[in-house]
């Protein structure tokens, strides 16, 4: 299958991973199967761009994603990035990401080094 070659490239993740959150947060009217094409819209009021102030707010800004590497960082503070790969299913490059965003959000805070310290969720 074609989608082998993206996993072996590294440009892809896992086939089919993404279906079922979009299916969850949007439903299944986020598709639409034509003759030669499937379309998937996310419409844009479920898009939230800015984090807000409160903690209340910023919760309703996380994706499911996020709200996982976080329910597993306050679980185990020591967890890698590989272990958070295997558990949330994607690649190295999307946990980098999404990572990243909860850092730059104010989320989580990286406690010590990269080799011995511990992930703190703010």
């Amino acid at each position: 299958m074609p989608f082998r070659y993206f996993l072996q490239l590294h440009i892809s993740e896992r086939s089919g991973r993404g279906i079922p959150i979009i299916t969850q947060v949007y439903g299944k009217d986020a598709f639409e199967f034509r003759e030669n094409a499937i379309v998937v819209t996310i419409p844009f009021e479920k898009i939230s761009l800015d984090v807000g102030d409160k903690v209340g707010d910023k919760e309703r800004n996380l994706n499911p994603t996020h709200e996982l590497i976080l329910k597993e960082m306050r679980n185990n503070p020591n967890i890698t990035q590989p272990q958070l790969m295997e558990i949330v299913g994607i690649g190295k490059t999307a946990i980098q990401n999404n990572i990243s965003f909860l850092r730059k959000n104010g989320y989580i805070k990286r406690m010590g080094s990269n080799k011995n310290g511990y992930w703190q969720v703010l």
